[in-house]
């Protein structure tokens, strides 16, 4: 399996660290959510069978964070883009 890095290129899987499923969404922590939201959080995953976004850390590269969506049945890459964007440089004056 090859992932295409928007810094390096296209790499072996062998560089790359596997973090896991991307969409779940930790709770805010300002104690509004209830200890089953927690739970969820922590325990309850879907068993996705095809396409999933999934986190993936280039060790052996440019330590980027990627979101990359796969088909966990195939393990095609479907997509590939940077976690988050890079922040422009603030200028002050």
């Amino acid at each position: 399996m090859r992932i295409a890095c928007p810094f390096c290129g296209e790499r072996g899987i062998s560089e790359f660290s596997y973090r896991g499923d991307a969409t779940p969404r930790r709770p805010s922590g300002d104690g509004a959510e209830d200890a089953q939201a927690w739970e969820n959080y922590v325990y309850l995953r879907d068993n996705v069978a095809g396409p999933m976004l999934e986190h993936w850390y280039h060790a052996g590269g440019c330590h980027a964070w990627l979101e990359v969506t796969r088909n966990v049945l195939t393990h095609e890459i479907l997509a590939v883009k940077l976690a988050h964007q890079p922040q422009e440089p603030q200028t002050h004056g």
